[in-house]
């Protein structure tokens, strides 16, 4: 599974206002929902991954990538991508406040490697990080991951 956002234009959200983390993550759950990759269950599995197990999710500065176990919630791999209007906090030590959470829907731990990487690299560029940040709308946002998961 390469870096495959859902196919639905839903999956993504740009300019998002949440109160907290528990609906940050909530969106980006919709999305994987909207998109067709997992059903609401996916969604808490999320939330009490993090009350569980604390934002270990948040993989980066500003960015938590939102996930669970692979489980018969998940009907396909996807992402859903959420930018949030102000950041919240996950109570992560260093990688706090989050503006960007990533719903990442995996049917198994090799895909869920796979993504992790493609994301990164996508992240990683700063130029790109900035583009993405600033993106308005959610076609804008699919054509720069596009663009960035093109082979050179």
């Amino acid at each position: 599974m390469a870096l495959n956002l859902a196919e639905e234009l839903s999956s993504i959200a740009t300019n998002v206002a949440v109160s907290d983390w528990r609906q940050a993550v909530r969106y980006a759950g919709d999305g994987l929902v909207a998109g067709g990759v997992t059903t609401e269950d996916y969604t808490d599995q999320m939330i009490a991954a993090v009350e569980e197990h604390g934002p270990y999710i948040v993989i980066a500065p500003g960015v938590a990538l939102a996930h669970a176990r692979p489980s018969e919630s998940v009907k396909k791999g996807g992402l859903s991508w959420v930018s949030l209007a102000s950041p919240v906090e996950f109570g992560h030590k260093s990688n706090d406040p989050v503006s960007l959470v990533i719903g990442l829907a995996a049917l198994d731990h090799t895909a869920h490697i796979e993504v992790l990487r493609a994301v990164a690299g996508i992240l990683s560029n700063p130029a790109t990080r900035s583009d993405l940040d600033a993106a308005a709308s959610p076609e804008e946002v699919r054509s720069l991951l596009a663009r960035a998961a093109s082979p050179k």
